[in-house]
């Protein structure tokens, strides 16, 4: 049996690059409890402080989390951790002897370039967690996305790319409208959703929905410029199954909805 090593409540950990592009590959298998660790996980936080700040979730779970994200090396921790499992009374996880130290050495250079890019480019993700089954369409299927947000210019940019990619496209301005475009023939297969609106908070929205007994299995992306942990924290407990911080890149844009939807990257509905 190998020697084992534990971590602790007071451990703290860095996001990888390979965490960072995760956080920006608009397609992720990994679960809500994974992401908010890891859109928590700052280079500064112990881990005892995240499982406070993950919402509806024990330590335990955030301890797992913790594990399962270090073995896929997607975060590091900043200081090798010690075997004395009785020098702290929170709960520990064992991991193999010498695998945090294995990754990148001391100076963790993997977890400083993804704190680098953070810091030079402020807070940004990607997230577009893809379905556990699949959904069958008809033959000719053509997805229908319903864009929320106030900005018409933007509105009409968002409209042109998706539909280039063979997507249907209406639109919503403000609170009003979201209720015509959900009864509108076709119903929409997903909702891009601002979150700053003239007449709603679009978290409040994403909660509403989340309680509607049809509304509640619609695909939600949150696109908005709300860009800091904190909201992209809310977005994930309230239900969302994507986040794409403004602004965004098109094709980036378009890949994390057909994530959501379970398309094929390279894949087009049909015309």
């Amino acid at each position: 049996m190998p020697k084992t090593t534990v971590f602790h409540g007071d451990d703290v950990f860095a996001i990888t690059d390979k965490g960072n592009a995760e956080l920006k590959a608009s397609g992720t298998e990994l679960t809500v409890a994974d992401l908010q660790v890891l859109v928590l996980v700052d280079g500064f936080s112990p881990v005892a402080a995240i499982a406070e700040r993950v919402p509806h979730t024990s330590p335990d779970a955030v301890h797992a989390a913790v594990l399962k994200l270090a073995l896929a090396k997607l975060i590091v921790n900043t200081v090798e951790p010690v075997s004395d499992v009785n020098a702290s009374g929170f709960s520990t996880i064992t991991v193999p002897a010498g695998f945090f130290s294995s990754l990148k050495g001391d100076s963790n250079p993997e977890a400083e370039g993804g704190f680098a890019i953070l810091k030079q480019k402020g807070y940004f993700v990607r997230i577009a967690r893809r379905p556990s089954d699949v959904p069958k369409h008809p033959e000719g299927w053509r997805p229908t996305v319903l864009v929320v947000d106030d900005d018409i210019d933007l509105q009409k940019l968002i409209r042109t790319y998706f539909v280039l990619e063979g997507f249907n496209v209406r639109g919503a301005l403000k609170r009003d409208d979201i209720m015509i475009a959900l009864r509108l023939q076709p119903p929409p297969d997903l909702m891009l959703l601002d979150v700053q609106l003239p007449d709603a908070d679009g978290f409040d929205i994403l909660t509403r929905m989340r309680q509607h007994p049809v509304l509640k299995h619609l695909p939600v992306i949150m696109l908005t410029a709300e860009a800091t942990r904190e909201a992209v924290l809310r977005g994930l407990e309230g239900g969302a199954d994507g986040y794409v911080t403004k602004p965004f890149e098109a094709d980036l844009l378009v890949n994390a909805v057909k994530s959501v939807l379970g398309i094929g990257a390279a894949e087009k509905p049909k015309k």
